[in-house]
């Protein structure tokens, strides 16, 4: 089982419309490009695929997404319209990667950059993992680590203490994907008698600067994605990028 994911697309409704270091939909497209020549088995897309509000951002997404010989699905950011999404494009909360459970949740906070699960979406996650004991990936819009720039740590998911207590009841999740960051991430999460391994993945637009206290865009970091391939209870993963 191969799975790619990508994210923090920041679309436009015009194609041809400038972020700050490049048109964030050219760059969608030469990722778009190297995806399929890594044939995956399933794409994930974890936020921030529109930047300007548009029903139209979200289509020229779906238009392409849809152009992937394997299934794909996403979830909102702190940019997204959710309902926007859900008219294109359905939202999954849980699927099966042959013996592996993927979840993918919901941290927007509507109206604000940071997220949170809150109280009634962790009741949800531990009820989920209280029915499934498979080898479990998640996968979410805001960091729930802090991943060392203290402006982006202050946007991150705000209880992920919270969180975080929750996982290590559930020896089961393996693995957990995040975007919103703008960088390559990793880190082995210690929790009771195990370890999770947490990722982040660069963004299809611009990238943050890694260690920035203020916000900084890294110009010299391309746009990219990541791969996490699954062997039974094993799984490798890299990080890919590509010309912008």
């Amino acid at each position: 089982m191969r799975l790619v994911q990508l994210t923090d697309l920041h679309l436009h409704a015009d194609p041809q419309a400038l972020s700050r270091s490049g048109v964030p939909y050219r760059q969608f497209l030469a990722v778009m490009d190297a995806i399929k020549q890594e044939a995956p088995d399933l794409v994930i897309v974890t936020g921030d695929i529109s930047q300007d509000d548009s029903a139209q951002a979200y289509a020229l997404a779906v238009e392409q997404l849809n152009r992937l010989a394997c299934p794909w699905h996403w979830l909102p950011g702190n940019h997204d319209q959710r309902p926007m999404m859900e008219a294109v494009h359905p939202l999954a909360e849980a699927l099966m990667l042959n013996e592996w459970r993927l979840l993918l949740l919901d941290t927007q906070v509507p109206g604000a950059p940071g997220g949170a699960l809150g109280s009634d979406k962790l009741a949800a996650l531990a009820a989920q993992l209280d029915r499934q004991t498979a080898p479990t990936l998640i996968a979410m819009h805001h960091p729930p680590v802090e991943v060392g720039a203290a402006w982006m740590d202050a946007i991150g998911l705000e209880d992920k203490d919270a969180f975080w207590q929750l996982i290590g009841r559930y020896p089961q999740v393996k693995v957990v994907l995040f975007g919103h960051a703008h960088q390559a991430y990793a880190e082995q999460k210690a929790l009771n008698g195990f370890s999770v391994s947490v990722y982040g993945s660069p963004a299809t637009a611009d990238q943050f600067l890694p260690h920035a206290r203020a916000f900084a865009v890294d110009e010299a970091a391309r746009p990219g994605y990541r791969v996490v391939d699954i062997e039974g209870a094993d799984w490798h993963t890299r990080i890919e990028r590509v010309a912008s």
